[in-house]
């Protein structure tokens, strides 16, 4: 017989789970701590579990000029699937649910912040920085921009990097990725990053941190302090868009607050694009599954390429 939960302490709510390990690993951990963080927000304000269709109307309409849209439909999402899992009817599918959410979107609607995509040219300035300073950190660092955006690596791929999954050959350098976003079942993913030149290699940057910081298994990048020491445990997610962040700040990039993690990933599709690289390489290398991600990385390059109005201005200066 199914124990029915009745409304009460928010904690108690939070920490009740079904006795199935599989259930947990269905869902990744970050999208798991982040529902988790969604029911919490909802609890704290002062909603009950389970709840109803009008206690989430309310709530919506309390955030609805606080938090954005996005968030708020994150947070519907969380509510749904504690209802669905813990047996409840679903309070979001109420029509009038889904409907003040539009209302919302129509009116306090606003465009994502996109993570600044790093151009191979700004990727130079940064690696020649780096060079520059020659110190056990900066050789971590310029192997993880030059890793990351050759080899347009998700920044979870980028941490979860580790020695053993790194083959090198003659051409270069093949990584296995045992597990990523797009391969939750662990089936395996390569990445070939080829050999560079006299500027730019990113081969050749990781194996000589490999080399400076006697690695020879286990994680790649690692966390060093200040006394040069590197530690066995790898870098967060959040210290890598510090690290670009700080390294954008430093050599005078514009808007260095919007570069993260993603920019580098970004970067590569967007500079691929315009040396004239296949939508389908493109994909390939980054391991994309679908087109219109890429497309949209694609646009973002060709702005100003085959530009109607440039065409008008052209033919009137002619």
């Amino acid at each position: 017989m199914r124990k029915l939960i009745t409304r009460g302490h928010p904690t108690d709510i939070i920490n009740t789970a079904l006795d199935n390990p599989y259930l947990h690993a269905a869902t990744s951990e970050n999208t798991r701590q982040a529902y988790r963080n969604d029911i919490k927000h909802f609890c704290s304000w002062g909603g009950l579990l389970p709840a109803s269709p009008e206690m989430v109307i309310r709530y919506l309409k309390t955030y609805a000029s606080l938090l954005n849209p996005r968030t708020l439909l994150r947070r519907l999402t969380a509510i749904k699937h504690w209802h669905t899992y813990q047996g409840f009817s679903d309070p979001t599918a109420y029509p009038l649910v889904r409907k003040t959410l539009s209302g919302i979107a129509n009116v306090h609607g606003k465009p994502k912040q996109k993570a600044t995509a790093l151009t191979i040219e700004n990727l130079r300035k940064l690696v020649m920085y780096m060079e520059a300073q020659n110190t056990l950190k900066m050789q971590r660092n310029n192997a993880i921009l030059q890793v990351g955006f050759f080899g347009a690596l998700r920044v979870s791929e980028l941490t979860d990097l580790k020695y053993e999954n790194i083959k090198f050959v003659a051409e270069g350098m093949e990584i296995l990725i045992p597990r990523s976003k797009t391969d939750p079942t662990g089936q395996g993913q390569y990445c070939a990053i080829p050999f560079g030149n006299n500027k730019l290699c990113a081969v050749k940057a990781i194996e000589n941190w490999f080399v400076k910081a006697n690695i020879t298994c286990g994680y790649a990048f690692r966390k060093v302090d200040k006394h040069q020491r590197i530690g066995d445990t790898p870098l967060t997610h959040k210290s890598i868009s510090i690290i670009i962040k700080n390294l954008a700040q430093i050599c005078q990039l514009p808007e260095p607050q919007y570069f993260s993690s993603h920019s580098l990933r970004r970067g590569f599709a967007t500079s691929a694009s315009r040396k004239g690289a296949s939508i389908l390489s493109i994909m390939r290398q980054g391991r994309w599954r679908h087109e219109g991600t890429v497309l949209g990385y694609i646009e973002e390059a060709q702005r100003f390429e085959d530009n109607a109005a440039d065409l008008i201005l052209k033919k009137l200066i002619s």
